[in-house]
């Protein structure tokens, strides 16, 4: 017996237009016009100037900076991101509810309040400042200080991407590859990963953008040393504050740039998710009427 879906597209025409400009209006004077205007600002002295600026060495090491910094968080953020998704949407424990209300927390706290909690732990006037001084180890003013408040504030989102997605799968997939003889890293690697693939590299473009662009906590714990704890987003700050104009834009460009890949990646990811889930869903008829029910 094929279901008739009722069509819900009844608006009339000049409410359809209204909408259409109050969002091409809103993505134009609030995504595309200050886009335009980093680049034009950044190339308003030519192109040499422009490359000049990024070359330059302080530049350069806030570039580099702040790459090692995403790429250092990246995998541990994965790695947590997974294993409390697989806790949380496969097993039923006392304090699930209040691990799941910890993985928020970074989302309802404020970057620089994140920034001097850290500072208040690790500084030299703080609980384990003193110790970690008396062994040469330095956390914050120095990279290891800057890499764990991204961390902290990036951790979420990878796992707040794929724990609606483990409880929607369920875990019949995993229950089947167990029976079948399958061992723990098998049914990860074959069933599992599969599964969640596209849900993880949404999190991960997510989490990537968001270590690349961090300020606030990550400001506190620097120490603004400029050619050493500068990553791209307090250099930007530096230079303008100085001035600087041409150079503060074209280090800008650059994560304007990043906002733009990351803009193209999320559309790609949430196009492919669509797919697959269209493949594996029902099959639906140009008047609603669905055709065949839900396969795998």
């Amino acid at each position: 017996m094929s279901v008739r879906i009722p069509k819900t597209n009844s608006e009339p025409p000049w409410l359809r237009a209204i909408l259409l400009f109050l969002g091409l209006g809103f993505l134009f004077f609030f995504l595309f016009l200050p886009l335009a205007a980093v680049f034009a600002e950044a190339l308003r002295s030519g192109w040499k100037a422009y490359a000049d600026a990024l070359m330059d060495r302080e530049a350069f090491h806030a570039i580099k900076l702040t790459v090692v910094i995403a790429m250092a968080v990246l995998p541990v953020n994965i790695a947590i991101g997974i294993a409390a998704s697989w806790a949380i949407s496969k097993f039923e424990f006392r304090g699930k509810g209040l691990l799941v209300t910890l993985i928020d927390l970074p989302f309802a706290i404020s970057p620089v309040v994140v920034g001097l909690v850290f500072l208040l732990i690790f500084g030299m006037q703080g609980l384990l400042g003193p110790w970690l001084d008396t062994r040469g180890i330095k956390i914050v003013f120095a990279l290891p200080g800057m890499i764990l408040v991204t961390l902290f504030i990036t951790f979420p989102f990878i796992a707040r991407e794929l724990i609606p997605l483990m409880q929607a799968q369920g875990g019949d997939d995993e229950e089947a590859a167990i029976s079948l003889g399958a061992s723990g890293v098998q049914m990860f690697f074959r069933v599992t990963l599969p599964n969640i693939r596209w849900g993880l590299l949404y999190g991960v473009i997510l989490a990537n953008a968001r270590a690349m662009g961090e300020f606030g906590a990550v400001s506190v714990v620097s120490g603004h040393i400029r050619g050493e704890t500068n990553t791209l987003p307090l250099h930007v700050e530096i230079l303008y504050n100085e001035y600087n104009a041409v150079a503060a834009f074209a280090s800008a460009s650059i994560l304007a740039l990043l906002a733009l890949a990351t803009l193209a990646a999320k559309m790609f990811v949430e196009w492919r998710m669509r797919r697959e889930n269209e493949m594996l869903g029902a099959e639906l008829s140009p008047e609603g009427e669905i055709l065949s029910p839900n396969r795998l």
